[in-house]
């Protein structure tokens, strides 16, 4: 997914780029001796007398913000897909998305699993949690949730000042973009991502919290999460912008198939963009940089 990246919004990418600082070393507080407790997003409170020190990540999301946070030295197992920052890439897999190496995570001895909910075998979570492991389980929905997640595992990480900071600095360049774009004319979005069959997205997703954000209409905001679509119901709700995103960073080969649509308004209009997926479908800080990119291609829709 490529992708027209510079705007207007020069200052607030220099704040973007302030945020991914992912080299960070060891810790801001893991001297923490007290009772460390947090609640994750299945209601749990998980309580831990000192700092994880020896985490598994299953979720490549997980694994960003934990790199984000200062805790990547503290990570000994990662997800399949765990690949930025690079120093992931180095880090033991123990699975993928439709199954967990048990064996593995066990021999690995985590004081501390981070898990996916819609993203990881449910059994498996709770044969882990039966063996005594501690099972932060996250599902982040919302662009709110990415720094509310930053807060909550800079806590039980022993980064917890730097989990609030970021967490801080995160909601104020959101709020930047809503004062830059939300109250703009509404312009009607169609977010493709994938071809065959053809995908969308949903009123519970990511990507249509950033397209909100921006100031424009999912056409299919109505519908589930990864809702299939029709070619015809693009057609009849007629978007003013197509934005694909695809399995690369490269442009989809598809996604000018919609020129042989030329009554399309983003056809006519030229409004056909990319985004590389990691900035819009993984709940990490690099989703800012996939939400102020959204809102640079919803505005050329305005001019």
């Amino acid at each position: 997914m490529n992708k027209c990246y510079r705007s207007p919004v020069c200052a607030l990418m220099s704040a973007v780029l302030w945020l991914l600082p992912w080299a960070v070393t060891a810790s801001d507080d893991l001297s923490v001796t007290d009772a460390l407790s947090v609640t994750d997003d299945d209601g749990t409170r998980i309580t831990l007398t000192a700092p994880a020190k020896r985490i598994i990540s299953l979720a490549p999301s997980m694994t960003e913000l934990l790199f984000s946070v200062g805790a990547g030295e503290q990570l000994v197992g990662v997800m399949d897909y765990s690949d930025y920052p690079p120093e992931a890439l180095t880090l033991p897999v123990v699975g993928r998305y439709d199954a967990l190496d048990m064996e593995r995570i066990v021999a690995l001895q985590p004081d501390l699993i981070i898990a996916w909910r819609s993203g990881n075998p449910r059994g498996a979570l709770n044969r882990l949690s039966e063996l005594g492991f501690p099972v932060y389980v996250a599902e982040p929905d919302s662009l709110h949730s990415i720094g509310e997640h930053l807060a909550r595992l800079g806590v039980i990480t022993g980064h917890a000042s730097r989990g609030e900071d970021l967490n801080q600095q995160f909601i104020e360049q959101i709020q930047q973009l809503r004062a830059n774009y939300g109250n703009k004319t509404a312009i009607r979005v169609f977010y493709q991502v994938w071809h065959s069959p053809m995908i969308s997205v949903g009123g519970e997703e990511l990507i249509n919290d950033m397209i909100q954000l921006c100031g424009g209409e999912n056409i299919f905001a109505e519908l589930p999460v990864g809702p299939k679509v029709n070619l015809e119901d693009v057609l009849a709700r007629n978007p003013e912008v197509i934005i694909a995103s695809g399995s690369s960073a490269q442009a989809p080969e598809w996604l000018e198939d919609w020129l042989d649509w030329p009554q399309l308004d983003a056809v006519a209009q030229q409004q056909l963009h990319v985004i590389p997926p990691d900035l819009v479908q993984r709940h990490s800080l690099r989703a800012l940089q996939g939400a102020t990119q959204m809102c640079e291609h919803i505005d050329q829709a305005r001019r």
